[in-house]
């Protein structure tokens, strides 16, 4: 399995992309929780911005697939 060295500013954009995915996820939990009924999905603006500014500083808005392909070797359990 290769392993992927990344810079300051790739890790950077990993981490936000995947702070990003689990903040989706848990606004899309609409499970009932104590409070009854579930409210709607919401993921804050700040935690998207966040992650395409991480990924507009590593070089990799519109590079997708270099992104992913990176993620995936970062972090391929996941």
């Amino acid at each position: 399995m290769p392993t992927a060295v990344l810079t300051d500013r790739e890790r950077t954009a990993v981490q936000a992309y995947l702070r990003l995915l689990h903040t989706v996820r848990a606004a899309f939990d609409t499970r009932p929780g104590p409070a009854g009924t579930p409210g709607p999905p919401l993921v804050p603006p700040a935690v998207l911005a966040e992650a395409e500014a991480a990924l507009a500083r590593a070089g990799l808005t519109g590079n997708e697939e270099q992104f992913f392909r990176m993620l995936r070797d970062w972090q391929p359990e996941r």
